[in-house]
């Protein structure tokens, strides 16, 4: 369906190459990086957040309700141990206006719905294919 290829640039910094957009990770100066852009993490927990948002979006903009405005923020814990995983996530989600008991339960469950929300409650095969290096000319 779709293809992202990700380039070494320098050191721990990637470039990640999705349609004809550049999204640049790398780590932060505190852990050996340069910090051009966000951990491959924060990209993840971003990526949540930003699913949430467009969900978000769609619903109230379907309800006839203001839209624009609309904030979403994410906080995040990782595991103290191995394997290294994120262990939490919690959405907040700031409407631009105020809403009533339903109105805000039917949000959370539209933002619930969200591909990539879904994606981590049913997680994809992830297969891993090392191929032969190009060779230098």
């Amino acid at each position: 369906m779709g293809e992202t290829t990700v380039i070494h640039r320098d050191g721990d910094a990637f470039a990640v190459l999705v349609r004809d957009h550049v999204v640049y990770v790398d780590q932060p100066y505190r852990a050996g990086g340069t910090d051009v852009g966000p951990t491959p993490v924060e990209l993840f927990v971003g990526s949540l957040a930003a699913c949430a948002a467009y969900y978000a979006r769609r619903h109230l903009k379907l309800r006839g309700l203001p839209a624009d405005g609309l904030e979403v923020s994410a906080d995040y814990a990782m595991s103290a141990g191995a394997p290294a995983r994120v262990t939490r996530v919690d959405l907040r989600l700031r409407p631009p206006i105020r809403l009533g008991a339903q109105a805000a339960e039917e949000l959370r469950a539209a933002v619930s719905a969200c591909t990539v929300h879904n994606s981590i409650i049913d997680p994809p095969r992830v297969g891993v294919d090392v191929e032969a290096a190009v060779q230098a000319a």
